[in-house]
């Protein structure tokens, strides 16, 4: 997984630590939702069942560089 200096530093948080790499590879894989910021980096969320949140990364603009991954308390899925 290609990630940022800046992800490596953030991800020794303690509550970014938990973030299991599984789940950030699972995300940008199969996400429930992507959207493209105005700055060209992509944001990815998936539904994490085993820590029952929601996982949002961010790639960068090359779409495979991961920059950011964080539980998404504000996430919601949309309707059908």
């Amino acid at each position: 997984m290609k990630c940022t200096q800046y992800f490596l530093f953030v991800r020794q948080r303690p509550d970014r630590a938990i973030i299991k790499e599984e789940w950030i590879i699972e995300t940008i894989n199969n996400p429930l939702r992507e959207q493209r910021q105005s700055d060209g980096r992509i944001k990815k969320w998936g539904y994490i069942e085993e820590a029952e949140k929601y996982l949002r990364v961010i790639l960068l603009e090359d779409g495979e560089t991961v920059h950011n991954a964080f539980f998404d308390r504000s996430f919601k899925e949309e309707s059908p």
